[in-house]
């Protein structure tokens, strides 16, 4: 550290000593951790993309991040960042101005360059679980663009750490890094996987538990989707009241429960979605080698 830094950190302490002030410091994100192994170890993967727009049925890639790291098993905590990739790729129409502004990936960054399908395979090779902030998102976008995605598990740290129970305002990366009293370059892939790994090491408020280690928890529970086939029109105010949501492609609202709540999701179902009559519905098995993909999971009628 030089003195200019000492003086400028210096600064920064005598600000941040203030209650009426806060300090961020710029991430500077860690490839060795200083955890000690308490169990098995295992690899994750932390993954981003950078895409033309949001629909990944028409819209590509342009930029892959990939940090792939050893964690402890039994806390979650990483050891060490044990690869890292980042790599831009053209698309086959211009990328919208739009879309520029927001990561700063124009058309002449991406010329002649493509993502190394070889490179990424070997990455994710005994990796347990793929990582994404927003794992909807990414996993349809990859598994169209290097179908190899399909074939792991993945969690969402987005969705699946209950980060509002745990006490923060927003679920957002870089307010989850502001809380921790950091901000970083967002809207580049590598730089965000970086920060996303970081924020996975963090003990959560409430339970204690690393970030990572609520991840896996909930990454390894299987679930089902509850499709409310054919409910009458006038109960869509209450199934949207009890958390259900409207696919437009189904046309049918449907219901994210799990082993534990599928009894009692299904009798609320039949007396607020069916009005107490007997019904058929659909579940749609879910885990985290199906979750957040467009390909869906196996389906059963149950009677209610």
């Amino acid at each position: 550290m030089t003195s200019e830094t000492q003086d400028i950190e210096s600064l920064a302490k005598q600000v941040e000593s203030h209650p009426d002030y806060r300090v961020l410091r710029r991430l500077k994100p860690r490839t060795e951790f200083s955890v000690q192994a308490k169990g098995a170890i295992a690899r994750g993967v932390v993954v981003d993309t950078e895409t033309t727009g949001t629909d990944p049925s028409a819209d590509e890639i342009i930029e892959i991040g990939m940090v792939v790291f050893e964690y402890d098993t039994a806390t979650g905590y990483a050891l060490r960042v044990v690869d890292t990739y980042d790599a831009l790729e053209q698309p086959s129409h211009p990328i919208p101005p739009e879309v520029t502004q927001i990561h700063g990936i124009t058309d002449a960054m991406v010329v002649g360059k493509r993502i190394d399908d070889q490179r990424v395979a070997s990455m994710l090779g005994n990796v347990t679980l793929v990582v994404a902030h927003n794992a909807a998102f990414d996993r349809q976008f990859l598994e169209r663009r290097l179908p190899i995605f399909a074939k792991v598990a993945w969690g969402c740290s987005f969705k699946e750490i209950p980060w509002s129970l745990e006490g923060y305002g927003s679920e957002k990366l870089d307010y989850i890094l502001n809380v921790m009293g950091y901000f970083h370059e967002a809207h580049r892939a590598e730089a965000d996987c970086l920060a996303l790994l970081e924020v996975l090491q963090m003990p959560l408020q409430t339970t204690g538990m690393s970030a990572f280690a609520a991840l896996t928890k909930s990454a390894n529970v299987a679930g089902y989707r509850i499709w409310a086939r054919n409910s009458p029109f006038d109960n869509k105010d209450r199934l949207k009241a009890r958390g259900y949501r409207w696919a437009a492609p189904e046309k049918c609202w449907y219901l994210d429960s799990t082993e534990a709540t599928l009894a009692a999701d299904l009798s609320l179902l039949k007396i607020e979605g069916y009005n107490s009559k007997p019904a058929k519905v659909e579940l749609e098995k879910l885990d985290a080698t199906i979750r957040y993909s467009k390909r869906g999971g196996e389906r059963e009628v149950r009677l209610i």
